[in-house]
């Protein structure tokens, strides 16, 4: 079985989500197992929730998977109130296609848990979530068409549209983003028409939205119109100009200074939830995720003391979701703590402190993916 194509899970109750005094439950949740309680300490930079801008509260989190009304949602020329019908391909291609929502649908159909992460979610951020995506994979409809041998980008384009000025002239524009051909024919790209086993609602895409795994939310195109082959770079807004991280690098006494598109995930974890136990101890537990490559440790800083190596609590159940960390304080002493996490992945990248040339030469705030010191009082 292809490690994407795994048995559904079932779906995730808003309770067990959302229970305040619920201590950190993944690895009793997968069991079926009500998870132990606890007094949940709170973390001193949480913010209220505003019902109307979903976001993820970190600790409230107590499930794999995000429930759709915590999963966050951008809309960068609002949201349409008329969706696409139909989905046309186009460009570059042989035979070009137009395809109805249904026709879609009776294509072969794939499900898979993915991690979403806003490019603009700040280190400790809430604009984040793991759901389950389902749709037919990107790469045979493309391969259907035939693109031409001069086609090097895949264009999305959604139906929300807005008016852009450029060098003096205002545009009609449709919001959009581009994939080169090799990652647009990766067999786990989708478009996708369900989340956590229910139809896309309006504000996350429907009927239909791109999802991308391993690369930032800006790249999973919602409201899905039209793809084109084109033979040469899309820059438009989203693409040159907005969603462009500066950094620099110090080579002697100069810096060199780069622009990048958002693309994909930087490596990146977080302490999400404190949870004092009936004996006392308190657990630390938090979230790790990255573009898909593994996860090799994670470790926790308590105030100015070593790193210490955490716990993971699961097999990273697919390649492009996150995991789940526990660490095990005992004898905690009263007064405010600051609790700081880093992960490293397979390929020996760390997840770099705020002070980190890579953090501290950063210009923009797309793609945070330093360590977050989160302060507590107990």
């Amino acid at each position: 079985m292809h490690p994407h194509q795994r048995p559904a899970r079932p779906a995730v109750a808003r309770r067990a989500f959302l229970g305040g005094s619920a201590a950190f439950g993944l690895t009793a949740w997968l069991a079926g197992a009500p998870a132990p309680e606890g007094e949940v300490i709170p973390f001193l930079d949480t913010k209220p929730l505003n019902p109307e801008k979903p976001t993820l509260p970190w600790d409230q989190l107590t499930s794999w998977l995000t429930p759709n009304e915590h999963l966050f949602s951008v809309g960068h020329y609002g949201t349409p109130e008329v969706a696409a019908d139909r989905l046309e391909i186009g460009g570059l291609v042989d035979k070009p296609r137009s395809l109805s929502l249904e026709e879609i649908k009776q294509r072969p159909k794939r499900e898979y848990a993915a991690t979403l992460e806003c490019s603009g979610n700040g280190p400790a951020g809430g604009l984040i979530g793991n759901a389950r995506w389902a749709g037919t994979p990107l790469a045979p409809l493309l391969k259907e068409c035939g693109w031409k041998p001069e086609g090097i980008e895949v264009v999305f384009f959604g139906v929300d549209r807005g008016v852009e000025k450029i060098r003096g002239q205002e545009y009609a524009q449709q919001f959009a983003r581009s994939l080169t051909v090799a990652e647009a024919a990766r067999p786990d790209i989708l478009l996708a028409y369900e989340m956590n086993g229910q139809p896309l609602t309006r504000g996350h895409g429907a009927p239909l939205r791109l999802v991308v795994p391993g690369w930032y939310g800006v790249a999973w195109v919602k409201w899905l119109s039209r793809i084109e082959v084109h033979d040469r770079p899309f820059l438009n807004r989203f693409m040159g100009r907005d969603y462009v991280t500066i950094r620099g690098e110090q080579k002697g006494d100069q810096v060199i200074w780069r622009e990048t598109s958002v693309g994909r995930m930087n490596l990146k974890s977080v302490a999400a939830r404190v949870v004092r136990r009936a004996d006392g101890t308190l657990q630390v537990s938090g979230a790790a995720w990255s573009d898909g490559t593994p996860i090799k440790t994670v470790e926790l800083k308590i105030d100015d003391g070593g790193w210490q190596t955490v716990q993971l609590t699961e097999v990273r159940q697919e390649p492009y979701t996150w995991i789940f960390w526990s660490f095990d304080w005992k004898d905690a002493k009263a007064g405010e703590h600051t609790l700081t996490s880093r992960a490293t992945d397979a390929k020996g990248r760390v997840q770099p402190a705020p002070g980190d040339p890579f953090i501290a030469l950063k210009k923009t705030y797309w793609e945070a993916n330093q360590q977050a010191p989160r302060k507590i009082r107990i």
